[in-house]
């Protein structure tokens, strides 16, 4: 596990972004209505500039038009309870350039304070281009949210 603040949303995997259309009517590629793959996100600071949160989200295809399945890796940093790590699964909804994402907590991967409740990381978004999604964090807390698509590796 790499550490440090951003260490968790700054690694990306190039190789699944090299999957073949998953519908015959896909999207051409470089389309921003093409959200499949893998995303790097970041809150702007929370609960008084206490927090932030980043992470990693993976969209892959569902059986039903405008749905999407995921998985999310939270990082969550606060300076008066430290670090959380979480690993969710989702579920994506998708409404023209809008897309809710729902997610449920499989895993505490790192763990912040004993007796402390973590609350799933759900997500509104507004697609702005093939590698940017903008929106907020409507969790415990409401945060913006900014989504970038994880393109290369990191070196």
């Amino acid at each position: 596990m790499v550490r440090g603040k951003f260490g968790l949303a700054a690694m990306a995997i190039a190789g699944l972004l090299a999957c073949a259309p998953a519908h015959a009517d896909s999207k051409v590629e470089g389309d921003p209505s093409d959200v499949l793959g893998t995303w790097s996100f970041q809150t702007k600071p929370y609960r008084n500039g206490e927090c932030m949160m980043s992470g990693t989200m993976y969209l892959s295809p569902h059986p039903e038009e405008s749905q999407y399945s995921c998985e999310l890796t939270a990082v969550e940093v606060c300076s008066m309870w430290g670090r959380s790590v979480v690993r969710q699964s989702c579920k994506a909804r998708r409404f023209g350039d809008q897309i809710s994402i729902r997610s449920q907590i499989e895993e505490m991967l790192e763990t912040k304070v004993e007796g402390l409740i973590y609350v799933p990381d759900n997500f509104t978004l507004t697609i702005q281009s093939a590698d940017r999604m903008f929106g907020a964090l409507v969790s415990a807390v409401t945060a913006p949210a900014e989504f970038r698509r994880a393109n290369d590796g990191i070196s």
